[in-house]
């Protein structure tokens, strides 16, 4: 009953502090899986879906108040599709994926969104990890491979000296906590999309994975801002 009273909340037009403090609360509940039997429907699903900004096709990234809203709803979402097998086979139903495939083309050149792209692609992680209908669907229609190489590449800021070279600066400062835990997120993902992919068949794809393996190796050769997170991303 608690987390349907959040979610009525939620649906109204309520001050940004409140949709953030009862998302911070649902968060919390979602934990408890027995706590989300009752609440994982489609409706419920998609007022979050909405206040996580995946509703809106061509609407940009403008309102820097609203990106707390954001980082809670998609943070809602990961631990309720992680919890889930319901929510899982709404997410497909719904089209999850390739409203985060969108909103991860959003984040690009746009400052403050470090949160935002890391839980988006936390959330592509968990649905590639738990549905693989949706793992095939990234893969084939929604052109996963180019859309996380590229969020890979943009977090480890990668430069090009040739195609498939990037430029090796061994001064280099580490990279942020939160860009090395985009990249971690953006590589979980990509093992997902890529898991089934022993035969590659098109030009497209044979430039797509060479494209990959010289971030890969990029990757190599970056620190992250501690030993641990070195550790975990490569």
């Amino acid at each position: 009953k608690l987390c349907e009273g959040i979610l009525n909340i939620l649906e109204k037009d309520t001050k940004t502090s409140c949709q953030v403090a009862c998302l911070e609360t649902l968060r919390i509940l979602s934990r408890d899986k027995k706590v989300l039997v009752p609440v994982t429907t489609k409706r419920n699903m998609q007022i979050l879906m909405r206040l996580a900004k995946l509703d809106t096709v061509e609407d940009p990234l403008e309102r820097v108040s609203e990106f707390p809203v954001i980082v809670e709803a998609l943070k809602c979402l990961c631990n309720i599709i992680f919890n889930s097998p319901v929510a899982q086979k709404l997410s497909l139903e719904l089209n999850l994926a390739a409203m985060l495939c969108n909103l991860l083309e959003k984040c690009k050149d746009q400052q403050f969104v470090d949160d935002i792209k890391c839980f988006d692609l936390r959330l592509l992680f968990l649905l590639s990890l738990l549905h693989t209908d949706i793992r095939s669907q990234l893969r084939q229609e929604l052109q996963g491979v180019q859309v996380l190489t590229q969020a890979l590449e943009s977090s480890l800021s990668v430069r090009w000296t040739e195609e498939y070279k990037a430029a090796e600066d061994r001064d280099r400062p580490p990279l942020s906590l939160q860009d090395t835990d985009c990249a971690i997120e953006a590589l979980k993902a990509l093992f997902n999309v890529t898991l089934d992919s022993w035969n590659v068949h098109s030009k497209n794809e044979s430039h797509q994975f060479r494209y990959m393996a010289a971030i890969l190796r990029y990757c190599l050769l970056t620190t992250g801002p501690t030993e641990d997170k070195t550790e975990e991303l490569h």
